[in-house]
């Protein structure tokens, strides 16, 4: 990508910079790719499912995998972007996330989907870092600021909705592939116009690279979340323990790293900051309640209530809408009530709606999913949204890259995890249902395989067992949604109380930051 302009952005305090607005519009589409990547992925997956026929435990890692690695990479990434500029990283990423793409959509084994995915998870590391960090820079006065970040909220809730939408039309039409060749005319966009509207920014005094530090951050997110994979997978083992002792080591050397390195890939000390600690610890417990029922909602509508891929999206939609009209005025509700109000607010009417999908069954009535659907919406917007924007201003601008990048990672750590306990949760409740005789092994490892086998027996045989492996998959979908309900509603509590004090910003460089909050912050 040579031939990239180097207009280098010192993070002054530039307002109203030229070209603001229209150089956002960029960098939410690499948002909104990123979102619709991953809500076509669960639409996909009962055909991934039934064409490449992968074990239980190799369709979770389908649909984890990507998290795992990208949560691995996201704060060397971020520091990356802080240092070599947040624009070519974001350009290099899109092209490269185009070009994976292409490879999930050829994929022909289920080791192959894995390998593929991953790849796009080491491209995604550079998006999402690099787009709330441009904003930061883009963006100083304190209004505008949360306008812009609730635009970019709202373009990858939008993108939840698409997603659905457009791959339910493509997988009516075409293969399942192609709901990953999507990505490419969107990232030809990004890059081409990208180019010319964005401005490069990074740090001016970022220090040298931190290899080292880099390779034990990889190592400790990944070991520690195979190992919380692993043992809900398959129970505590040698190989779970193994891969725990060996991530909180390496996680434990990452911190003295840091703590010690003049110029760190992350400056430790962001994190004596209670509301930049409390919004991250909101964002991670969040997804974690949401991941496992996002990914497995998908097969209830298809494979348990028997409706289209289109259909199915079209589902979903409330969810979307919900979040798209909460974040837009998230940062306003924000300022005239509090931080905290909003932020436990959201997470508590998330875990309200959760608790009330617990009550789902084979034939449950539209009405009360998708009311459940916009009440989740509604509050990931609300929480989503002002936690980004706490997150970005309790830093300098030189370190946006790298506070973004923890604000990801909390989120790609919570969907990891999520999808690995969560998902283990419905797994381990359907592979326990009784079928009738004569019930193939294959019945027993997902729901796709059990359509897929009821295709080969006798009718009477066929129904029964579909019947008990639907109800099996409710059940455990159910219980799932009881975990995330409790999650959820212990998040609204621990934000309540980290959140105390929290104001988002009113004018350009005013701070309403408590004195507690900014203490050891590492803000001028």
């Amino acid at each position: 990508m040579t031939g990239i302009p180097h207009t280098e952005d010192h993070g002054g305090p530039v307002k109203g910079r030229p070209g603001r607005w229209p150089a956002l519009g960029v960098l939410v589409l690499a948002v909104l790719l990123v979102a619709v990547d991953a809500t076509v992925l669960g639409l996909a997956t009962p055909y991934i499912s039934e064409d490449l026929a992968p074990t239980g435990t190799q369709l979770l890692w389908i649909g984890d995998i990507y998290s795992f690695v990208i949560a691995g990479l996201l704060v060397s990434m971020g520091s990356l972007g802080d240092r070599i500029g947040r624009k070519r990283v974001l350009l290099y990423g899109a092209a490269a996330f185009g070009a994976v793409s292409v490879l999930n959509a050829y994929a022909t084994t289920p080791e192959t989907m894995i390998l593929a995915r991953a790849l796009l998870g080491a491209a995604g590391a550079t998006l999402m870092p690099a787009t709330l960090a441009l904003i930061r820079n883009l963006f100083h006065d304190p209004r505008e600021r949360s306008l812009a970040v609730g635009i970019w909220g709202a373009t990858a809730s939008a993108g939840t909705a698409v997603g659905p939408i457009l791959g339910g039309f493509l997988l009516e039409h075409f293969w399942w592939g192609s709901v990953f060749l999507i990505n490419l005319p969107v990232m030809a966009v990004l890059v081409l116009v990208g180019i010319r509207l964005l401005p490069e920014s990074r740090n001016p005094s970022p220090g040298p690279w931190d290899l080292p530090g880099v390779l034990l951050s990889m190592v400790g997110l990944v070991g520690v979340v195979y190992a919380v994979k692993d043992a809900a997978a398959h129970g505590p083992g040698l190989s779970s323990l193994a891969a725990a002792l060996l991530g909180a080591g390496a996680l434990y050397g990452f911190v003295r790293r840091q703590l010690t390195l003049p110029a760190p890939l992350l400056d430790m000390r962001l994190f004596r900051n209670r509301g930049f600690s409390g919004a991250v610890l909101a964002d991670l417990l969040t997804i974690f309640g949401l991941a496992g029922l996002v990914f497995f909602l998908s097969q209830y509508l298809q494979l348990v209530q028997g409706r289209r891929p289109l259909e199915a999206g079209l589902a979903e939609l409330p969810a979307a809408i919900g979040a798209v009209a909460a974040g837009l005025v998230a940062g306003r509700a924000a300022r005239r009530f509090s931080v905290r109000s909003v932020v436990s607010g959201g997470l508590a009417a998330i875990g309200l709606a959760l608790a009330a999908l617990t009550t789902l069954g084979q034939s449950t009535g539209y009405p009360l999913l998708g009311a459940a659907l916009l009440v989740v919406g509604a509050g990931a917007g609300f929480a989503f949204t002002v936690t980004a924007d706490v997150i970005l201003t309790a830093v300098p601008g030189e370190q946006a890259g790298a506070a973004s990048a923890v604000s990801e990672t909390a989120y790609e750590l919570g969907a990891a995890l999520g999808i690995a306990l969560l998902g283990s949760i419905v797994t381990g409740v359907y592979r326990d249902f009784t079928g009738p005789a004569g019930t193939p092994a294959a019945a027993h490892e997902s729901l796709g395989g059990a359509v897929a086998a009821a295709s080969t027996l006798p009718a009477p045989t066929a129904q029964a067992v579909l019947d008990a492996a639907r109800q099996s998959f409710v059940d455990g979908l159910t219980l799932a949604a009881g975990v995330g309900a409790a999650v959820l509603l212990a998040a609204a509590a621990a934000a309540w109380f980290l959140l105390r004090g929290r104001r988002l910003e009113d004018g350009a460089g005013e701070s309403t930051e408590t004195a507690g909050d900014t203490a050891g912050a590492g803000r001028p």
